[in-house]
């Protein structure tokens, strides 16, 4: 297997980030709920993101990129967040977003903040998306500069290394403290942090379940097998890898990007119980999903008795949408 060290990374994030017990849900819970706060990766209001740009984005480097471009909806964390590590390393960012949803507060203002060129596409299909993206790298490349793509969420086997590496620092930070999780749960909303977790899982800490919770309704268990077969071979990895090994459960609400009771009570009892915020459309809804595996006895959680909560960022959606 290769080496994590062995591939190009730029340190993008504070690593490692903070995991400790939440002692209050846990009290509510009758079950040690732990938090790894990937919310804290220290650029721009942090979030998971940062830990695939760092291989992402050395790839553009090492390809002599100027320009990088992305997509995603109008309050894309991953979008707000290229901007802000792109602008540290002076390069441009371009932000290719659909015209849905929340088009003012939230990260559409961080977009400006850190300089990004934000273009929306009234479209509901990512195919429109990336056909508009190709047009303006082809105009880039006219025009002597040398374009950089990296698709919705960052979510391909180079970024999915980053949460290869967050599983290492768990597995590190786990036996630090002297526990062994049963199951770690993560928001899945492109598949590329839970398909890293995963596969990380596999590796590091093979005792321990990965639970992902969906936002919206792409095939993850197909997206996530693929992701993680493609991330093995980036690794040179022989692990198997089967279909038991992906297990997701959703939590959509009424849809994509869009906000739930469920979602925007886990939002309310994180913050009152542990003073923690978490946004109501992606972490906070793999936080209710949590909360109702817990409550159904759901087989996966229900034997568990150390659980683990990766909050990955996203607060700046909060400041987007009605509580």
């Amino acid at each position: 297997m290769k080496e994590l060290e062995s591939f190009s990374r730029l340190p993008l994030g504070v690593l490692p980030t903070p995991l400790y017990k939440l002692e209050n849900l846990s009290r509510e819970l009758g079950k040690n709920l732990y938090i790894k706060r990937d919310d804290m990766t220290g650029t721009g209001l942090g979030g998971n993101k940062i830990r695939k740009l760092e291989y992402l984005l050395a790839d553009a480097r090492d390809k002599g990129a100027d320009t990088v471009l992305t997509a995603g909806g109008p309050q894309s964390n991953h979008a707000a967040l290229t901007a802000a590590c792109a602008a540290r390393l002076g390069m441009r960012a371009i932000l290719v977003l659909k015209k849905r949803g929340n088009l003012t507060g939230g990260n559409v203002i961080l977009d400006h903040v850190f300089g990004a060129d934000v273009r929306f596409v009234d479209t509901d299909s990512y195919r429109d998306v990336y056909a508009e993206m190709e047009r303006i790298m082809e105009d880039l490349r006219r025009e002597g500069h040398v374009p950089y793509f990296i698709p919705v969420g960052g979510s391909v086997a180079l970024g999915c290394l980053g949460y290869v590496g967050c599983a290492r620092e768990i597995a590190s930070q786990a036996e630090a403290l002297g526990v062994s999780f049963d199951a770690v749960v993560s928001a899945t909303g492109s598949g590329g942090t839970y398909s890293g977790l995963t596969l990380g899982a596999k590796l590091f800490m093979p005792g321990t379940r990965s639970i992902g919770i969906g936002v919206c309704d792409d095939p993850f268990e197909e997206i996530s097998l693929r992701l993680m077969r493609e991330t093995a071979a980036l690794l040179e990895c022989e692990v198997p890898i089967d279909r038991e090994d992906v297990r997701i459960y959703y939590q959509i609400g009424p849809g994509y990007a869009k906000s739930s009771p469920e979602g925007r009570e886990a939002v309310y009892r994180l913050a009152r119980a542990e003073g923690i915020l978490v946004d109501p459309v992606y972490t906070g809804k793999a936080l209710a999903g949590l909360f109702e595996l817990e409550r159904q006895g759901n087989a996966d959680l229900a034997h568990a008795e150390n659980i683990l909560f990766l909050h990955t960022g996203g607060a700046g959606a909060l400041f987007a949408v009605d509580l």
